[in-house]
């Protein structure tokens, strides 16, 4: 998208004509100024060459807390960690060259999620662009493909409009990173101060409202249906529809289902939702898909892991209706009978609106066959699992720690793997935003930056990381920042001591070749978490699992590590592998 000079300075005049005398400030107080404006509490970052004017004016002031991590990575991630917990916007800083290049990581997972975001980046000087100078990287350029815009600020007076515009941008429509990049000149110039109450530009406008015709077509569509389905994602919890979403879904008493991002916008004990759908997702969920007529899709993409083969998904004749903000998502691998292109909370109460006007109702005949369907498959216990007082299972923690937390303010982040599985399977999320991991990009790593996040933005609450021993290693240096900012999180490490998800397709499809998947040269967690200040426990039974979890949950005002070791042979099922349509499920070893 590209904004022209006439939308900067048009932004730009809005605070001047209330006629006062501006302040003349630095760029580097301009900035501080913008992040008050927009109420940024928090900012994560790492200092360097390039941002230290900057760095001076957070010295300066008060409002704003900057918290200091150990690697670039890490401060985006919490940055974003921080964004997906509370709906507002995430901000970064870090400098250029490496600064810039150790934090694209961070954008990449916030971009494949859509998660609202600035990144503040520092810069060359700007006669110094171009010429290779020390630290200096092309930030616009290698950001480009995984932002929903960047901006590289040459003059001074743009600063502040450019601000308005990225947290604008962040926040709207579908909601992504945006990448500003300040030249160490540009924020050390200064220029009268006008921060623009709104901003206006032409070339881009996102759609909120959905099509009225569009919806009436769906509305007929979805009361006729014999075998309906409503598939949800994150896009409804980006939109804060979870409220009209179970409005829906509790009128219309259809089996739902969702992503691995949407969990919690249906209560997880809701009578209709068949649990989390897709690789490995439940047997019901992925039936339920396959051979519904009309399937209605909320703010979700029928993305590989979701769908698996589109040719083995579009062998079954359906009718399938996709409403999203984002055209671009809608008829990309699927063919959609139904677009409807808008901000889905906006659809929804015009969707829900409409049913309770409509003369229509549910063919309660059918739906009562269908619900007997459903309830066939769900015989099939798919998430049922070989307790063992030998040795402990990772399902078996995950439903000992939703036990405990059962009716608390509770907050659960994950890293990518098995353990992410079997959190997101057996931890039943009640509420929308409680369950924060990567869906899209799948980065090892987050677990812990993202639990210092949330920490801050939620102190009262319980943070918990289910992490495994692989994962944990990609940050764990954030252990000390826990320490530093005092944000007791408690790390819950499923340790097999495998990378276990490759261990995993490599048993399965690599003929038992484990190459690179075994973990053995592991350090000893308890003294490691020791060493940063925290407290370490090393849990080896299963009768000591819960015992372990009370204490850690106990100690509240302590960052807890809990090595637990658990059984390495023990695969997340059901799955779907590679290539096969998403009835075409494992349900344990015994398929294979």
């Amino acid at each position: 998208m590209d904004f022209s000079s006439a939308d900067t300075k048009r932004a730009g005049t809005a605070d001047a004509q209330h006629g006062q005398s501006a302040e003349i400030l630095n760029g580097s107080d301009i900035l501080v100024r913008c992040l008050q404006a927009e109420n940024v509490k928090y900012i994560w970052g790492y200092p360097g060459g390039a941002v230290l004017y900057i760095y001076d004016a957070l010295y300066k002031q008060d409002t704003i807390e900057h918290v200091l991590v150990r690697h670039e990575q890490a401060a985006v991630h919490a940055a974003d960690g921080y964004a997906r917990a509370t709906g507002d916007v995430g901000v970064a800083l870090v400098t250029s060259g490496p600064g810039v290049t150790n934090a694209i990581t961070g954008i990449a997972t916030a971009y494949m999620d859509s998660i609202p975001m600035v990144i503040i980046t520092g810069q060359v000087p700007t006669p110094a662009i171009g010429l290779d100078a020390f630290q200096e990287c092309d930030t616009v350029g290698i950001t480009r493909p995984i932002v929903k815009h960047n901006f590289l600020v040459k003059d001074v007076a743009d600063l502040a409009t450019t601000l308005k515009k990225a947290f604008h941008i962040a926040r709207t429509g579908r909601p992504g990173p945006v990448v500003v990049d300040i030249p160490k000149d540009v924020s050390l110039k200064t220029t009268a101060f006008h921060y623009p109450e709104t901003v206006e530009m032409r070339s881009y406008n996102p759609v909120r409202k959905g099509h009225g015709g569009q919806i009436r077509k769906a509305v007929q569509l979805l009361l006729g249906a014999k075998r309906p389905y409503i598939y949800t994602g994150g896009g409804v919890i980006l939109g804060e529809a979870s409220a009209e979403l179970r409005e829906l879904v509790g009128m219309l008493g259809f089996p739902s289902t969702s992503t691995l991002m949407g969990l919690g916008a249906i209560p997880a004990s809701d009578k209709t939702f068949l649990g989390m759908l897709g690789m490995h997702g439940t047997y019901e969920a992925n039936m339920t898909m396959q051979n519904a007529d009309v399937v209605i899709a909320i703010g979700a993409r029928f993305d590989d892991r979701v769908i698996g083969n589109p040719k083995h998904f579009a062998q079954v004749e359906r009718k399938i209706i996709h409403i999203d903000i984002d055209p671009s998502s809608i008829s990309k691998r699927v063919k959609v009978d139904i677009p409807i292109v808008g901000d889905v909370k906006d659809v929804l109460q015009e969707l829900i609106a409409q049913i309770k006007e409509s003369q229509l109702k549910p063919d309660a005949n059918a739906l009562a066959t269908w619900w007997n369907q459903v309830n066939e498959w769900k015989k099939r216990e798919c998430l049922k699992y070989k307790t063992s007082t030998e040795v402990i299972k990772p399902q078996a923690v995950v439903e000992k720690l939703a036990e405990l937390t059962r009716g608390t303010e509770y907050y659960i982040t994950s890293d990518v793997g098995q353990h992410q599985m079997f959190a997101a399977q057996y931890s039943q999320f009640e509420e929308p935003r409680r369950w924060i991991n990567s869906g899209g990009l799948g980065t090892m790593g987050v677990g812990l930056p993202y639990a210092m996040g949330i920490k801050l933005a939620k102190p009262n609450a319980d943070v918990f990381c289910i992490t495994g021993e692989g994962s944990i290693q990609m940050c764990i240096q954030e252990l000390s920042t826990c320490k530093q900012y005092n944000t007791p999180v408690k790390v819950i490490a499923l340790n097999n001591r495998y990378l276990g998800m490759v261990r995993q397709w490599q048993q399965l499809d690599y003929g038992g070749r484990y190459s690179h998947s075994y973990m053995d040269a592991l350090p000893d967690f308890v003294k490691l978490a020791e060493a940063y200040g925290h407290v370490g426990l090393l849990i080896e039974r299963p009768s000591d699992v819960e015992g372990a979890l009370k204490e850690a949950i106990a100690l509240k005002d302590r960052t807890v590590f809990l090595d637990i070791r658990t059984d390495p042979t023990e695969n997340v099922w059901p799955m779907v592998q590679a290539g096969k349509g998403i009835s075409e499920m494992l349900l344990g070893s015994e398929d294979l």
